[in-house]
């Protein structure tokens, strides 16, 4: 593998690793990331993991071995979701962790998240671009006086169940039965979802989990999981109805992000969820931050306050909320996109917690997750995230500041540009990973105004 040859890899992101298989990412790129995560980092021990996808397992071997090559003991999970190597890395005191996965990236894609030691995100400015260097250059010195690494196979199913569990209280769970749809699609999510089902029945609770597309399965036969795209959310609403189902579950395939559908079937958008789980975590621990990103925030803001918690605005995307999460000392943080942070977890972000916690919210409130978010869908009406290809984003977002700005109340540039107005607010930025133009748009109670704004802004982005 130590061929010296250099090579422009464009499978490095901005906050991870995604490419094309064969091309792209294959295991002599795999090899050389493990060798250049270990010259980079200097671990001692690394734990490994991956998802259902069929080039997962020899991605992560060649990735093992470039390790092991380096001097690291590599320790090995499975099958697993992204979260499973964010705990076994700080529940196990490792010194960093690597989970191969594509995600919801089409099924020719592979790729890697890689975290160091506490779990702590490797991204461009925190480690990633080096790693990329060092993996282009390919100039590893084979060096006869390093003792090449173990390779240890390891199960920590139970302890990260354990964990999970330990968000709520099983009391709650005893109070009325409780029909929960939960649909893996197939991905990784599966072998967590039987070990909580039987941890549901040696409690005796009355929680009943049917299972949709629970085996996993590398060739998708349901199509890639990906529920923010509305044609992967019909096998969820189906089987809600079909079952009379009290809440529908739906993850990707690294099921770091999870989807919620009320008891009619209706898809409940991720900004509303970060709502109701600020209020969980309130509820239990008075007075503590809670950090949102800048796309849509009156709804989290009010229910923030109204709870007696401190609402903080970070920058999108996983490094910097977990970097401001950090900083703030939060007990939660919430991404419209369906990323949840958790303090607890080390400030990882888990698709796992936040199902557990709005099923918890349902006992203890005795209301459906319908009537929990109905109000404050009609009280903060959303145009959801907005995506249009533009060639010149910049210009296009100075342009409309400079339509609206004479009348805003307050401009905030903390992630593009969020304007707000009595009745009525937009956030509009380009996207970290695409070339892409997003907008959201938020009104109080005035549902009519927003599409009315939204179509404005369409009009102006468009022409």
């Amino acid at each position: 593998m130590d061929n010296k040859q250099q090579q422009k890899l464009t499978c490095f992101k901005a906050y991870d690793i995604r490419g094309k298989l064969g091309t792209e990412l294959n295991e002599d790129i795999a090899w050389r990331i493990g060798r250049a995560y270990a010259q980079c980092l200097k671990p001692k021990k690394v734990v490994l993991g991956g998802d259902v996808r069929e080039t997962s397992e020899s991605l992560k071997m060649a990735l093992a071995r470039g390790l092991m090559d380096a001097g690291c003991d590599v320790f090995d999970i499975g099958l697993s979701g992204t979260e499973e190597i964010y705990f076994a890395t700080f529940h196990l005191e490792m010194d960093g962790g690597i989970e191969v996965t594509a995600s919801h990236n089409p099924i020719n894609y592979n790729g890697m998240k890689l975290v160091r030691q506490g779990a702590q995100p490797i991204s461009g400015d925190t480690g990633l671009h080096e790693i990329q260097r060092i993996a282009e250059e390919n100039n590893f010195t084979s060096d006869a006086n390093i003792r090449p690494g173990q390779y240890i196979k390891i199960d920590i199913l139970r302890d990260y169940v354990d964990h999970l569990l330990g968000y709520v209280n099983f009391d709650n769970f005893r109070q009325r039965p409780l029909k929960l749809v939960i649909n893996s699609g197939n991905g990784a999510a599966g072998h967590v979802i039987d070990e909580l089902e039987k941890r549901f029945a040696d409690a005796k609770l009355p929680v009943q989990l049917i299972k949709v597309h629970n085996n996993p399965d590398g060739t998708f036969p349901h199509g890639i999981p990906n529920p923010l795209l509305p044609e992967s959310r019909q096998d969820t609403a189906n089987a809600v109805l079909a079952n009379n189902a009290d809440m529908g579950i739906a993850f990707d395939g690294d099921f770091d992000r999870c989807f919620l559908f009320d008891e009619n079937a209706n898809f409940v958008e991720g900004y509303y969820i970060v709502g109701l789980l600020a209020e969980a975590f309130l509820r239990k621990q008075k007075g503590e931050k809670v950090i949102h990103d800048p796309r849509l925030v009156w709804n989290t803001i009010d229910i923030v306050t109204a709870n007696g918690g401190v609402p903080v605005m970070s920058k999108t995307g996983h490094a910097f909320i977990k970097e401001r999460m950090r900083k703030e000392n939060a007990v939660y943080g919430g991404e419209m996109s369906a990323h949840h942070y958790f303090r607890d977890f080390a400030y990882c972000d888990s698709g796992m917690i936040p199902w557990l916690l709005v099923a918890e919210l349902l006992m203890t409130t005795g209301k459906t997750l319908g009537e929990l978010v109905k109000a404050r869908i009609a009280q903060f009406p959303v145009s959801g995230e907005i995506n249009r290809k533009v060639s010149n984003a910049v210009q296009l977002i100075a342009k409309i500041e400079q339509q609206y700005l004479p009348h805003a109340i307050s401009v905030d540039y903390t992630d593009g540009l969020s304007l707000t107005f009595e009745q009525w607010r937009f956030n509009l930025r380009t996207s970290n990973t695409e070339p892409l133009l997003r907008l959201n748009i938020e009104t109080k109670g005035d549902y009519a105004l927003m599409e009315n704004k939204r179509d404005e802004l369409l009009l102006l982005i468009n022409s």
